[in-house]
């Protein structure tokens, strides 16, 4: 069983296991984000002969999403030969519960000044398995496979995938690498844990994936720090990685509510 069943064009149906980790009658919005990732994707390969690739995905999360069909929908914000802005929504009827802005660009070859300042963390055969359905309720959670180095409240690097497509395998569309791993995303924050979930909640606002490349292979790395602010606020933020080495940063906002 997929995440998603497509039912037309632009209409999809989450599965069991999209149901979310604070409400499982509603939709974890991790899914969600893989699906609009292979929505731009897919319209920029309609639009174009030359290939794009992603540097910079912002999700505004304006709601909850009941487990129920949903609409996606695409629309090219800023056109251009070498740069592109494009939107992507996501929601049910005339309510949108997911807003996707994602920078485009177009590809060269930088090879000869590439360089990161990022510190590299352990490969997933050195971290030990971790269930997170010890600590999260809903299937979304219980589809993920995490391999997990925990140094304390809040600090935590471990590695991500599932054995669940993003899409059912009738679907004729490819899904990418970079959809399937940007599904995956959000668990940051949940996998760092700096409070006891049933005592705090802490849910994130909006989630902004910056990219220096495209992820190879099907884990996705996370090194990650969780902060509460004094007055309600916090903040999750993961330097990502894949096999092959550092790919970017994800960063959520969140609102702490104890």
């Amino acid at each position: 069983m997929a995440y998603f069943e497509r039912l037309g064009p632009d209409r999809f149906r989450p599965t069991s296991h999209v149901s979310g980790a604070w409400d499982e009658s509603m939709q974890h919005i991790g899914p969600a984000l893989g699906l609009l990732v292979h929505a731009i994707e897919s319209d920029c390969a309609a639009r174009r002969e030359d290939p794009m690739v992603i540097s910079r995905l912002t999700y505004e999360l304006l709601g909850v999403v009941p487990m129920d069909v949903v609409d996606v929908r695409v629309e090219l914000i800023r056109p251009g030969r070498t740069i592109e802005l494009v939107e992507a929504t996501y929601g049910q009827g005339d309510r949108t519960g997911i807003r996707l802005r994602a920078w485009l660009q177009q590809s060269r070859d930088t090879t000869a000044v590439a360089g990161d300042g990022f510190d590299p963390i352990p490969p997933p055969a050195d971290m030990e398995p971790w269930d997170p359905t010890t600590i999260w309720r809903g299937g979304y959670l219980a589809s993920a496979q995490v391999r997990r180095d925990s140094a304390g409240p809040g600090r935590a690097r471990y590695w991500v995938r599932t054995a669940v497509p993003l899409l059912a395998d009738d679907d004729d569309d490819e899904v990418s690498t970079l959809a399937r791993m940007a599904g995956l995303f959000d668990i940051a924050n949940g996998m760092a844990v700096r409070a006891d979930p049933s005592r705090v909640h802490y849910p994130n606002i909006d989630l902004t994936a910056h990219l220096v490349r495209p992820p190879q292979g099907e884990w996705v790395g996370f090194d990650t720090r969780v902060t509460f602010g004094p007055g309600g606020l916090g903040l999750t933020a993961s330097v990502i990685h894949d096999e092959a080495g550092p790919l970017g940063t994800v960063s959520q906002s969140l609102t702490v509510r104890p």
